[in-house]
């Protein structure tokens, strides 16, 4: 292996590897809440489960995300849904959305316990652009993304359950009708309309913005524990 493949091989696994760690937990954390919010069917299909072969997607957990790493572009991905039947939930409505907002908060935890040992890092005199110290800073931003990506009010993401709550339920049930062109929604919003109108950019406008300023909060964290 020359010295260009090592270099690829390692921007892909500081990429990768905090990338199926974030998406794993996130799933989870929706079906446990879930769970214990009535709704036992994630555990009854065996998706309470951190085995990441439990929840890859091959697209969408390798291929994509493995591209993005390598042409050195913005790293994300997505994993199999973790199934919730809302008819299950004690209180559908409040419950969905709890459910939905538990991924997100999944991943701010993910975060926060990665500056905190980014931290321990440093302060132990180790360098902070080691393997280690590069793939805890990729988990802080990455985890970052997910959530803050996922709570956009787009069918499928998550925040289209926390919109659809607390919709009046005439409006709920049209908005959730959007959700059976989920996947072209998204295309269109998140990579076709940024192309005509530069300026209608969700991610770079949107997402990226309080992104940066919770990351830089977390790793005001880490100098802080260093």
């Amino acid at each position: 292996m020359d010295l260009m493949d090592s270099n690829l091989v390692y921007r892909a696994a500081v990429a990768i590897v905090p990338l199926v760690i974030a998406i794993v937990f996130h799933e989870v954390a929706h079906g446990w809440a879930a769970r214990a919010l009535g709704d036992p069917t994630a555990y009854e299909q065996r998706r309470l489960s951190f085995n990441p072969l439990r929840h890859v997607d091959p697209m969408g957990t390798i291929v994509v995300p493995l591209g993005l790493a390598l042409a050195g572009a913005p790293v994300f991905g997505w994993a199999k849904p973790v199934p919730v039947d809302s008819r299950r939930l004690r209180e559908p409505r409040t419950g969905m959305m709890l459910v939905a907002l538990a991924g997100p908060g999944m991943n701010l935890l993910l975060a926060l316990a990665a500056s905190v040992l980014l931290g321990v890092l440093v302060g132990a005199g180790l360098a902070p652009d080691g393997f280690v110290g590069s793939m805890l800073v990729e988990f802080i931003l990455v985890d970052v993304f997910i959530a803050l990506f996922n709570l956009l009010p787009i069918p499928p993401f998550d925040g289209s359950h926390v919109l659809e709550g607390l919709l009046p339920r005439p409006l709920a049930r049209r908005y959730a009708d959007l959700r059976q062109a989920g996947f072209a929604l998204v295309i269109l919003l998140v990579v076709v309309l940024p192309m005509v109108a530069p300026r209608a950019n969700l991610v770079g406008r949107v997402v990226l913005p309080p992104a940066r300023w919770l990351a830089g909060l977390f790793f005001g964290l880490a100098h802080a524990v260093g």
